[in-house]
């Protein structure tokens, strides 16, 4: 994986781009979160996706093991603040997938915030 494109569609390598925020590494934007995010369904990282939820709104488990669904396609539409001074923002998203033999399209815009220590977490999305 890490000698390829990264799944989240920044057109970078996965080694330089989700890779290090998979690993470990904070994310310096709320958008960058979301790419990291993305690709952690792609790859089934539910440890990742729970550590990167706000503990207000984290479920206890998503299952995804048993999950189905091929994610297709990630389209970042805007982003709204969520930079590196900032303490929340949000990211409009399409994400495309199959499920079973349909495609579908989840378009988002998620809500982000920086919590005390600096770190950011999803928090919700409508």
């Amino acid at each position: 994986m890490s000698a390829g494109l990264c799944m989240c569609g920044s057109g970078k390598k996965y080694a330089v781009c989700c890779g290090p925020l998979h690993a470990g590494r904070n994310a310096r934007t709320c958008e960058q979160l979301m790419r990291s995010r993305y690709s952690a369904y792609v790859l089934r990282l539910e440890a990742y996706l729970l550590h990167t939820w706000h503990p207000a709104t984290r479920p206890a488990r998503l299952n995804l093991e048993n999950d189905q669904t091929r994610w297709l396609g990630l389209k970042i539409h805007s982003r709204e603040d969520g930079g590196p001074g900032d303490g929340v923002g949000w990211v409009s998203f399409s994400a495309s997938y199959r499920s079973g033999q349909d495609t579908h399209t989840l378009t988002e815009r998620s809500e982000f915030v920086r919590l005390p220590e600096g770190r950011w977490v999803y928090v919700d999305g409508e």
